[in-house]
């Protein structure tokens, strides 16, 4: 008995420090396993090729990631000014559009104090905003307009200020996809050497099981992802096309942020819509309204079409379950939990799915 209590206690103990070191490096762990995911879809694509044709593994990695390299830089040389203008364009579109709606709302008496969608200088203050007033002195009229010295150093310190959060911004984005492309590079170059390494971590007696495991989470997430970026370029042609046929402003980013916010299922849906719809408002009602049946259109063909035929064949989860999960991991951890939360499902269902059917073999052999 004590001997089992001291187990207990030893197995509570270390599970709670896992969850504290979950906790703490949440954003680094879902960085790794995005590297992973990027492994897994290179895998697949190179395996894919290797059915049509009989190269070795590396060549057909490179010829892979020749062809992505070669396509994403036919898009930025030939749409990079386009997507940059687009970009800036939608940008102002969006923040004109969701001030109208602030101010729509408090034109029928509902209270957004709470909100700021625009903190520009220059633009109107809320209510109740004391309005300051400053009289030039002799003093400040003799100096010509010339700044003072601490005006001088606030004013440099706040340029510096921002400028290295801009900076470290950049830096950041700039070192995480670094990360996640490099990881997926070394997973995807040499998959077998990963997978015997995490199979070796494993006791002896669970590495059968473990082998099951580790290698139906690779087939889930393969067949996942190549359903995923199937229904993502399609989700991006159509909105892409039927917004320009519409005549909506910024059409090809638009499609662009549809087609990426595709690979967030239902929550990613809704928040393309919603971005879809503002950016029409400013061309009139009847593009709203256009812009708003195409949007139905394009996820009634991903949920009922593509979803259906493609996805389910890789992944079956509930819509409700997957959504809660959603839900969760978004506000837990942020936007890492809110794209990842549909393949940590799967490997967790895979897991379920697995022990659940060894559970049932003794039953049925009974």
């Amino acid at each position: 008995m004590a001997w089992a209590i001291a187990v207990g206690g030893i197995g509570a103990v270390l599970f709670a420090a896992l969850l504290m070191f979950a906790w703490h490096f949440a954003a680094t762990l879902f960085l790794l396993f995005a590297g992973m995911l990027l492994g897994v879809a290179l895998n697949a694509m190179a395996t894919l090729l290797g059915r049509l044709t009989g190269l070795p593994h590396a060549l057909r990695l490179a010829i892979v990631c020749l062809a992505m390299a070669g396509l994403l830089s036919g898009i930025v040389f030939l749409g990079g000014t386009t997507i940059a203008q687009q970009a800036t364009v939608l940008s102002n579109t969006i923040k004109s559009q969701l001030g109208s709606v602030k101010e729509f709302l408090e034109q029928h008496g509902v209270d957004t104090s709470y909100l700021d969608f625009t903190n520009a200088a220059g633009e109107a203050k809320p209510e109740g905003t004391a309005v300051t007033t400053t009289t030039t002195t002799p003093a400040a009229s003799q100096s010509h307009g010339i700044p003072g010295a601490g005006a001088l150093a606030s004013s440099g310190g706040a340029i510096i200020s921002q400028t290295l959060k801009v900076l470290l911004g950049t830096v950041s984005v700039v070192g995480n996809f670094f990360i996640v492309l490099f990881l997926g590079l070394a997973f995807a170059a040499q998959p077998s050497i990963y997978r015997a390494g995490l199979l070796f971590i494993a006791p002896a007696k669970y590495r059968a099981q473990a082998t099951i495991i580790v290698d139906r989470i690779g087939e889930t997430l393969e067949r996942w992802l190549i359903a995923q970026i199937i229904t993502m370029t399609a989700v991006f042609l159509v909105t892409w096309i039927g917004l320009a046929i519409i005549g909506i402003p910024s059409s090809f980013i638009l499609g662009i942020q549809a087609g990426l916010l595709a690979f967030i299922p239902t929550v990613g849906a809704i928040l393309g819509g919603l971005i879809v719809v503002l950016a029409s408002l400013a061309t009139g009602w009847i593009a709203a309204l256009s812009a708003f049946i195409l949007f139905l259109g394009v996820h009634a063909l991903e949920s009922y079409v593509l979803t259906p035929i493609i996805q389910r064949q890789a992944l079956d989860i509930p819509p409700a379950t997957l959504f809660a999960f959603q839900i969760l991991l978004g506000v837990v951890f942020g936007i890492w939990g809110l794209a990842l939360a549909l393949p940590l499902m799967a490997i967790a269902k895979v897991m379920i799915d697995h022990f659940k059917a060894e559970d049932q073999a003794p039953a049925r052999a009974a």
